[in-house]
């Protein structure tokens, strides 16, 4: 891979400025470092310029549903830079707490010296997807040799090289185009690349806005997997910060399993506190966005000790394909930079009281008449056929 075209490392003190019109403003931590608790402020940041998205439901659901009241302290959630790699450097500098790479974004954190580790696996199922133009669609990856593949971030690239590795494809032959976020989706339907990184969730809203596509879907094809939360290895070894993180990490796997049980009013939720979404996808969209992407979050839940568990083996698989890629320089170890120490904490809340949330939560008369079965039934009707 070309270390260019992850560029911009900096120092461990940098102020990271973000400009007036920009979509994000991040306290700087105490100039002394002394803290009266574990964090003074503790803050989430998503990996895009925006968190007006059906994407993080589960936390808009804990917020909702008091699951995060325990916490003593305040859990911001801010919206990133659109540079693709800031949820990692914005952690590491102390500007955010917890932050939602994807695993290549991650990776770039570890071959820049960061120390973090990824503490809740939020996506064990792969959620990227190749987006193609009616008609253009292939399940051949190796067909994408020689051809251009569109990103709305540079570093996306560290997103699809592993997918299209591990595919058997020789990434060396595939032209990556930097499209702009959020851009990218409609320089493919206007013809100026051969396909476009997407991801579940994503493709009903672009669906919304006129973009239907075919794609070739991670969640039916990848061995590989989504996003993880990740914080500082540091913050690990304070015995305060730690069982913040263990009650805060509760919260979201309490709203994760509310949605799974109840995915329109989720959704709802989401839309009472973004009426733009309400307003651009709707009942139906919104619920087939959320079912797509409770796929992902949720994966093959027998196989898991609960929400936000590592699959050790199948991060060193990753591990290891990104760095025969040259996407890392030195091996790098799963248990050394994932853990699972957090997750009996974090899955240890009262599933009869989320099922009483859950069944109990009154529905408008549009989320009502969504019939969640029938979307279930149609959740892949665009992936390519053959």
């Amino acid at each position: 891979m070309n270390k260019n075209f992850l560029s911009g490392s900096m120092g461990r003190r940098t102020f990271l400025q973000v400009s007036a019109a920009g979509v994000v403003s991040v306290s700087v931590l105490g100039a002394s470092g002394a803290r009266a608790e574990p964090y003074s402020k503790f803050t989430w940041i998503s990996p895009r310029g925006t968190i007006e998205v059906i994407d993080d439901y589960a936390y808009h659901v804990a917020k909702k549903m008091g699951y995060f009241d325990d916490l003593g302290v305040e859990a911001d959630f801010q919206p990133g830079p659109s540079d693709g790699t800031a949820t990692v450097k914005f952690v590491d500098v102390g500007q955010a707490d917890i932050g939602f790479p994807s695993p290549g974004v991650f990776s770039y954190a570890l071959e820049n010296g960061m120390k973090l580790k990824s503490a809740f696996h939020m996506g064990a199922f792969d959620t990227f997807s190749l987006a193609f133009r009616k008609g253009e669609g292939t399940n051949d990856l190796k067909t994408l040799e020689g051809k251009t593949i569109l990103l709305g971030s540079a570093a996306w690239q560290s997103i699809v090289d592993p997918m299209l590795a591990v595919q058997g494809v020789d990434v060396s032959k595939v032209k990556y185009v930097e499209a702009g976020w959020p851009t990218w989706a409609t320089a493919l339907k206007a013809g100026q690349g051969d396909a476009a990184l997407g991801w579940e969730g994503l493709r009903a809203e672009w669906i919304a806005t006129g973009l239907d596509f075919e794609y070739w879907l991670g969640v039916q094809n990848s061995p590989l997997f989504a996003n993880t939360f990740v914080v500082r290895a540091e913050d690990l070894e304070d015995p305060d910060k730690k069982a913040y993180l263990e009650k805060y990490l509760r919260g979201w796997a309490m709203g994760l399993e509310f949605a799974h049980l109840n995915p329109r009013a989720a959704v709802e939720i989401v839309f009472e506190q973004f009426p733009t979404v309400a307003g651009n996808l709707g009942p139906e969209l919104g619920t087939t966005s959320i079912l797509q992407q409770i796929a992902v979050f949720r994966g093959d839940m027998s196989k898991r000790a609960g929400w936000g568990d590592h699959n050790m083996e199948a991060w060193q698989t990753f591990f290891d394909q990104i760095h025969e890629l040259g996407q890392i320089t030195n091996p790098v170890k799963a248990e050394d930079v994932c853990t699972n120490e957090l997750i009996p904490a974090a899955n240890d809340f009262d599933k009869a009281k989320v099922q009483a949330d859950a069944d109990g939560y009154k529905l408008s008369d549009e989320f009502a008449a969504v019939d969640v079965e029938n979307l279930k039934a149609h959740l892949y009707d665009q992936a390519v056929k053959g």
